[in-house]
């Protein structure tokens, strides 16, 4: 006889994609995501209402190209900046080379709560 395991079924978790700065993000309720740089004070609490997609259990809400009514609320944790990339032309026979460093600023938010 084959013992079998019990698998408990998990609540249903809802969770988003959202649009911030040209870019998308797949966020739920407690995450703490970095986005693009915002303008938002440290501490201060934003919506994000470009929603594309909001999922609640089994139904899923697409938007055309956003979802009618629904929002992201987050709270500004700080602003971060993100690891250093190296930009470097060069072009041969010539002696022509330029090494730049970059360091990108982000924004981390922690998500609150979706509404749908």
């Amino acid at each position: 006889m084959v013992a079998t395991k019990s698998r408990k079924k998990a609540a249903p978790k809802i969770y988003a994609v959202v649009e911030s700065g040209g870019k998308q993000y797949h966020v739920a309720p407690g995450e703490v995501i970095e986005v693009d740089r915002l303008s938002e004070k440290e501490g201060s609490v934003i919506e994000l209402d470009r929603v594309l997609l909001v999922a609640d259990g089994k139904k899923v809400k697409v938007g055309t190209p956003t979802v009618d009514g629904a929002k992201v609320t987050a709270d500004v944790v700080n602003d971060v900046k993100a690891k250093k990339i190296t930009v470097f032309k060069y072009k041969n026979k010539t002696r022509y080379r330029r090494k730049k460093g970059h360091r990108q600023i982000h924004t981390k938010i922690a998500i609150k709560e979706i509404v749908p």
